[in-house]
């Protein structure tokens, strides 16, 4: 009889984390290697979030506090939601958390039963169908591919939709593909959700403020009214805000799904880290005006690197209307040889080649639930972008 319990048999390791690893292993061993895999900003918390935290370690804001976030933090939160959304959130509809990620597990474990469905857009991040298997759910994967943007459409939802579906996760911008709904886009999902109340609605805005080319960013339960009683809206401070280690995620919903994930928290982490929170509060009602000038930093690394990636030959390229990521579909060098004599049979492999020949780390499309591509983190110096794709170029014209 095994030891590891079943719950736990149901997850693999998360393949990005396990990307990252890998790189700082051989950077440690002075290997000149590109990481492409981190999904994390390169830049600082700025200072003013900084020394709110400084400040509340000074004050002894240091005990426990609230199961699920203090007073001034869901006072700034429910700020942030009528601020930038237009939704109105009572304390007892916000949920904080240690990152989003601890926020979607706490909604899935705390919702799930044995054989309830989860409706997942495939490309995805990782995390989501190892956090419903986990919680006992069964992941129902509806993909999109490069044709249609990587966003997938209301008649694919609609024929996913069984008696058993107890959520549809919306991810918008996309983590891996940068893929951004408009509103238009989520009012005609939301029509169809209209049409099956039994179906909730989690939607995972955490790059939210990383959008280009004027794009406007919508929520569901902000353009579907009629869906903010099944909506449960996923935010956080990690990737707008630079806070990644700081671990603060938050949640709008209905207060008896809140309430539910407070008494989960209660027996699992217990509070998030107060420090962290008084920085949130800062981070949250504190000056917004570099989120703008960050967000055009990025879109200039957009641009290089799909420019770039599209020189490449067998690589097509999409230019994402947000977060800070390309998904470059490479059905065009599936099949090719190496000059070693190796076949790419897939995009695992040609993601093993361009590490050990070309010494550039990305994660493989399969990863992600849609194949062959990868996904490239470009939240780099322009310089060490424009290196990575050179040697990714001459990787891909090496090939026969």
């Amino acid at each position: 009889m095994s030891f590891i319990s079943d719950a736990l048999d149901r997850i693999t390791p998360s393949p990005t984390l396990a990307m990252t690893s890998r790189v700082l292993e051989l950077k440690q061993q002075g290997v000149d290697v590109i990481g492409l895999s981190a999904g994390e900003p390169d830049f600082d918390t700025p200072d003013h979030i900084k020394e709110a935290a400084i400040a509340a370690i000074r004050n002894n804001e240091t005990r426990y506090t609230n199961v699920d976030g203090t007073a001034a933090l869901k006072a700034a939160i429910a700020l942030k939601f009528q601020r930038d959304n237009g939704l109105d959130y009572a304390p007892n509809q916000i949920s904080v958390n240690a990152g989003g990620k601890h926020t979607l597990f706490n909604a899935f474990v705390a919702t799930i039963n044995p054989g309830d469905e989860v409706i997942i857009p495939a490309p995805y991040w990782v995390s989501y169908p190892d956090i419903v298997q986990f919680a006992g759910g069964t992941p129902v994967i509806v993909s999109a591919g490069v044709d249609v943007e990587y966003k997938i459409q209301p008649a694919q939802i609609e024929a996913a939709i069984t008696p058993r579906t107890k959520w549809l996760l919306l991810n918008s911008p996309s983590n891996p593909t940068g893929a951004a709904y408009s509103a238009d886009e989520l009012r005609a999902i939301g029509e169809v959700l209209l049409r099956h109340p039994h179906v909730w609605v989690m939607a995972d805005d955490m790059y939210e403020h990383i959008l280009y080319d004027d794009f406007q960013f919508a929520t569901i339960a902000q353009v579907c009214p009629e869906l903010y009683a099944r909506t449960l809206t996923v935010n956080g401070c990690s990737k707008a805000y630079s806070m990644t280690g700081w671990r603060i995620g938050f949640a709008g919903g209905p207060a008896p799904l809140i309430k539910a994930m407070a008494k989960l928290q209660s027996q699992s982490t217990s509070n998030p880290c107060s420090i962290a929170q008084a920085a949130a509060v800062a981070a949250l009602t504190g000056p917004q005006d570099f989120l703008k000038e960050r967000a055009k930093a990025f879109q200039s690394r957009r641009d290089l690197v799909v420019s770039m990636l599209n020189q490449a030959p067998g690589i097509v390229c999409p230019r994402p209307e947000g977060a800070f990521y390309v998904y470059p579909d490479v059905s065009g060098l599936i099949g090719k040889v190496t000059l070693g004599g190796q076949t790419i049979t897939n995009d695992e492999a040609l993601i093993d080649y361009f590490l050990d020949d070309a010494r550039v780390a990305a994660v493989h499309g399969a990863a992600f639930g849609l194949e062959p591509a990868f996904r490239v983190s470009y939240a780099l110096s322009e310089a060490t972008l424009t290196e990575a794709c050179e040697r990714i170029q001459r990787a891909c014209a090496a090939l026969k």
